[in-house]
């Protein structure tokens, strides 16, 4: 009999909260380059020009937003995600097909990322705050307090503003980690070359984060400029039309950065997973 281990319905959650404190940086770097009107700094430029303005520190505004937002965005995700694959598991011989997974990790994204909304707005504002004039800055000390003063000062729907986009952007980056990580490290197994090792979680988590980049990429540009917005958007379609007016090459502005953050987040988010699952998850005889 092979005994075999599996995750938590938190784990998730808790791996990804260590992989944001590693990436936070490279996330406030991108969202600042993504609410440019105009291109005129680079990654590089942007994180000089953030230090030199604000301190080093200045590269960890926003990070109990960041915290907040796994915990509820990435932990519902994947407590759907895996709780689901591991019950059809049980039940059937040999993994689960790869559709049935993209349309898994489609649903557990959409939940996880219409959950995670409030935090992830929050999140954006702190980042974006240093760039605004002292006058217009909201100043929030930390993540509750933003979600607090939004519920209070603009309304508690305020804080499910860009839910639509959020969700949608959670159902793809969901589909592009998730799914892909799970088809990827299936293949690398099938092979026979490798066992089920730290080398093997790497590099299977390495092709999901370029998935999950490309995937969400313009979603990820519409929803970080709905947030931070001051209401010059009227909604969706309006963002949408203004993005497009910039040429179609605005929907990718930030895509370094992005697949800088999102790519090692990708990585240290299962590789502190398989972590977890092997020296802390539920035993399973078969």
């Amino acid at each position: 009999m092979a005994e075999k281990r599996i995750s938590r319905w938190y784990f998730g959650g808790l791996a990804s909260c260590g992989a944001a404190c590693c990436t936070h940086p490279l996330d406030l770097v991108k969202v600042h380059l993504q609410t440019q009107q105009e291109v005129k700094r680079r990654m590089m430029g942007m994180a000089i020009h953030v230090v030199k303005s604000d301190g080093l520190l200045a590269l960890y505004n926003g990070l109990s937003a960041s915290l907040c937002r796994q915990m509820s965005y990435s932990l519902t995700r994947f407590a759907i995600y895996e709780t689901v694959r591991d019950m059809m598991g049980s039940k059937s011989q040999g993994p689960m097909p790869f559709y049935q997974k993209v349309m898994l990790g489609a649903f557990g994204g959409f939940t996880g990322g219409f959950v995670g909304t409030p935090a992830d707005m929050v999140n954006v504002r702190m980042q974006n705050d240093m760039k605004l004039p002292p006058e217009l800055r909201r100043n929030y000390k930390h993540a509750i307090d933003g979600l607090y003063r939004v519920a209070t000062e603009e309304g508690v729907r305020k804080l499910f503003s860009g839910a639509t986009m959020a969700s949608s952007r959670g159902a793809l980056v969901t589909v592009g980690q998730l799914a892909c990580y799970d088809q990827a490290k299936q293949l690398v197994l099938g092979t026979g070359f490798m066992g089920d090792n730290m080398l093997t979680h790497f590099l299977s988590s390495f092709i999901a984060g370029g998935c999950a980049t490309f995937l969400c990429q313009p979603l990820d540009v519409l929803k970080t400029r709905l947030m931070s917005s001051k209401g010059e958007y009227t909604g969706v379609t309006h963002c949408l039309r203004e993005t497009a007016r910039l040429g179609p090459l605005a929907f990718y502005k930030g895509l370094v950065p992005a697949g800088i953050r999102l790519v090692p987040h990708t990585v240290l988010t299962f590789m502190f997973l398989e972590q977890l699952r092997k020296y802390f998850g539920i035993r399973v005889v078969s």
